[in-house]
């Protein structure tokens, strides 16, 4: 009896231990709203813009402006479709991975291609 209670008390250590553990991930909050993302491309800082609605995602980025679609197809994963500029045919799939109060950390590749997944994290800025 005495095996059983020390297997239920280390099981529910570990359960503790695991659940503090895992990322916060409330995606919801991040569905529209105004953001920032920084990236480095060859060593110099870049910064995007971009204004996301339920089904539309517009991009500010070096005094161009791409307007693409938003699919979600799940609670924290998404496509966008280039609308305009119409210049690619490319979807990104975009997976959020983690939130916190004011930004979330989300990994991105062209649909189909899991050979170049890139991570980045995204800002709130309203």
């Amino acid at each position: 009896m005495a095996l059983f209670k020390h297997l239920r008390i280390s099981f529910y250590i570990i359960l503790f231990t695991v659940s503090c553990s895992l990322p916060e991930k409330n995606c919801e909050l991040f569905k529209t709203g105004n953001f920032e993302f920084k990236s480095i491309i060859e060593g110099k800082e870049y910064v995007s813009n971009f204004i996301r609605t339920e089904n539309l995602e517009v991009e500010f980025f070096q005094g161009s402006v791409d307007t693409s679609s938003v699919r979600w197809v799940s609670d924290c994963e998404f496509i966008l479709k280039n609308i305009n500029p119409n210049k690619s045919k490319i979807s990104i799939s975009m997976k959020i991975l983690s939130t916190n109060e004011d930004s979330y950390m989300f990994e991105y590749s062209v649909v189909g291609d899991n050979s170049n997944i890139k991570r980045g994290r995204a800002v709130r800025l309203d």
